[in-house]
């Protein structure tokens, strides 16, 4: 596919998945590897990057204007799709999950095609658990509320931490950053930080690796290009959990 211009796809469904996820299936199927985006353009309000949950779906939490305009969208309507752009989470080796709210997404292919041997779940409250009834028949399957309407109460961290990481050849994490930085920190005080690949979330002008606006201080990585899946090595020492920046490249806490 052309990385210039988008491809019209037509909504085909909307899935309300919790009270502020909806998972937008469209016409086309495309060729992918987990943890890969697509640049989504909404006519006449924005192009952002987003996820797909399968080969044609992408899930979606509102959080700004591109995403409300989105939220207004129905069967029918049509968008633009740009992509896939970058790499994916390995597949190969014995795979642990962990996924934070809408974070699930990117990590639900892995589970349906049978690619993970545990997947932990975490989010703010039961209502905003993403894919747990399909995910519990895909996989082993823990779960984590912030305020304990559901599974363990707290951080999906809590749930790490009764986990040895050297039972797992990859872990793969995609989530809040904060929360993802915060699973970093335990795998690298297991020795383990090599083994963990994390989905990182940028603003992105271009896609392509062209206009630099997605670049990760100091490496340079590009997580366009680069990611947006990167090895837990290659983020130790850098801005990760800390700061990203915005569309005019200012600095804001993650």
């Amino acid at each position: 596919m052309s990385e210039g211009m988008p491809v019209a796809v037509r909504i085909e469904s909307v899935v309300d998945e919790s009270p502020t996820v909806k998972t937008f299936a469209f016409s086309q199927q495309f060729s992918f590897r987990p943890g890969q985006f697509v640049m989504v353009w909404v006519p006449g309000i924005d192009e952002i990057p987003m996820a797909l949950s399968s080969g044609s779906s992408i899930t979606v939490q509102q959080v700004g204007d591109a995403t409300a305009a989105l939220f207004r969208k129905g069967v029918g309507d049509k968008l633009g799709i740009r992509g896939p752009f970058g790499n994916g989470f390995p597949d190969t080796g014995r795979i642990l999950a962990i996924a934070g709210g809408v974070g699930a997404a990117p990590l639900r292919p892995l589970a349906v095609d049978g690619k993970t041997s545990c997947f932990l779940l975490g989010a703010r409250t039961g209502t905003e658990l993403l894919f747990a009834d399909e995910l519990v028949q895909k996989t082993y399957l823990q779960v984590s509320t912030d305020d304990g309407t559901s599974g363990h109460c707290g951080p999906v961290t809590g749930l790490l931490q009764k986990i040895d990481p050297g039972n797992y050849d990859r872990i793969c994490v995609c989530g809040p950053e904060r929360m993802m930085q915060a699973v970093l920190s335990v795998l690298a005080a297991a020795g383990s930080a090599e083994r963990g690949y994390f989905s990182l979330h940028r603003y992105m002008k271009c896609g392509t690796g062209l206009c630099g606006s997605c670049c990760v201080d100091p490496t340079g990585f590009r997580v366009c290009r680069e990611g947006p899946v990167f090895r837990g090595t290659d983020l130790l020492d850098t801005e990760f959990g800390l700061y990203k920046r915005d569309a005019c490249g200012r600095r804001q806490p993650v």
